[in-house]
């Protein structure tokens, strides 16, 4: 499975859209890219592969792996990039404003019910970020 994330980079957040199979999933926010540093930054344009995570804040969510110089890059509910996230994905059901969305729990269910029945028969998820040409 591919899931494509492809972005609009603005001065004060990052939006985006996944799309699998030519069908829109759900849309994104992420931090400004800032070379990529920690706590600071969306990831790197490029391909990672995700899995299924829990964590006792998030609930189920997805960690994205083997970002460059970068651990725990999860997908997980924010509607404000700059106030919530720390270089990680927020999928959202309508964009709002540069970094900024509505209805992120709403958005992650969506993804997670496509995503975790391939999961479970092993599937491996790929997500290829890109930006618009």
């Amino acid at each position: 499975m591919v899931l494509v994330l492809t972005r609009t980079y603005l001065p004060n957040g990052t939006n985006g859209k996944i799309v699998y199979e030519g069908r829109l999933i759900c849309y994104t926010i992420e931090l400004p890219f800032r070379d990529n540093l920690p706590q600071v930054s969306c990831i790197p344009e490029g391909e990672y592969f995700i899995e299924k995570r829990y964590s006792s804040r998030f609930g189920w969510h997805f960690e994205i792996l083997n970002v460059p110089n970068r651990s725990l890059i999860l997908f997980h509910p924010a509607n404000h990039a700059l106030t919530e996230l720390r270089g990680c994905i927020a999928p959202v059901s309508q964009l709002t404003n540069a970094g900024s969305g509505i209805h992120s729990k709403k958005a992650l269910d969506k993804l997670k019910m496509l995503v975790y029945p391939q999961l479970e028969t092993k599937e491996s998820i790929l997500l290829l970020v890109q930006s618009y040409s």
